[in-house]
């Protein structure tokens, strides 16, 4: 049976005294929801602090991005051997602002993708349609690609060791949400191109669902066949909110 996955996405957000009490009132409330996981992915800077306060919880810490290379002469890069040094055990890749606003490309998401995994960080590799794709009726072909660039790269199999989040770019930070059949079904095709390749693999792979998740719509959300939890972005930096949905994935 898959786990649940709430990771919370901070953004450009967050200080050093912000986040210890984000931390603290995170780790202290999530008594009441054990039964799925839980991960907060602060900004590089904040990273080691975050790792530091972490120390003896069950909260994972993640990343926002890592470099598509392991070292050299890039600056102002983070590489994966880096990540993995100071106690990240996943990193977001892909997400849907880093495609459009930093020109990462297919190509470049799938490198980022392969180099995390060789340096045993998850990789979360986000997918997602803008509104005129999706008003376009090109969702599927969309998503489609952006995950065929990555099985093209890397193989089926590094999915075993590997989630996905599907984000409807049009449904972050606006407010709007996929309904719960829109999401599923995107949900859905994205397990059957796995399955179609490896069905164990595909069973099993955690498949988040972000776009304006907050705690009056998680539960709906969660209880759906496909939907595993959610990658959770302004909700995230509200410790009552971002608890509401840790419980709703966690069904308590």
């Amino acid at each position: 049976m898959r786990k649940t996955l709430v990771a919370g996405n901070w953004k450009l957000n967050g200080s050093s005294e912000l986040n210890r009490g984000l931390i603290a009132g995170i780790t202290a409330g999530l008594g009441a929801a054990s039964g799925g996981e839980v991960m907060v992915c602060p900004p590089y800077v904040y990273l080691a602090a975050v790792a530091a306060q972490l120390a003896g919880t069950d909260v994972l810490l993640g990343a926002q991005d890592v470099a598509a290379e392991d070292g050299g002469a890039f600056t102002g890069e983070v590489s994966a051997v880096m990540l993995a040094d100071i106690g990240c055990s996943h990193t977001l890749i892909g997400h849907s602002e880093r495609r459009t606003r930093y020109g990462d490309s297919d190509e470049v998401v799938a490198a980022k993708f392969r180099v995390a995994q060789a340096a045993g960080v998850k990789p979360v590799l986000c997918i997602g349609e803008t509104l005129e794709e999706r008003e376009s009726g090109v969702t599927m072909e969309v998503i489609g690609r952006q995950l065929g660039a990555v099985v093209d790269a890397a193989g089926v199999g590094a999915f075993a060791a590997a989630i996905v989040a599907y984000e409807p770019v049009w449904a972050i930070g606006t407010g709007r949400t996929a309904t719960p059949d829109q999401a599923q079904e995107v949900h859905r095709h994205i397990r059957s191109i796995i399955a179609g390749a490896d069905a164990k693999i595909g069973a099993e792979l955690q498949i988040l669902y972000g776009g304006s998740v907050k705690g009056a719509n998680a539960a709906e959300l969660f209880a759906l066949e496909d939907i595993d939890g959610g990658l959770i972005g302004g909700a995230s930096l509200d410790v009552a909110e971002f608890l509401a949905i840790c419980k709703a994935a966690a069904g308590t």
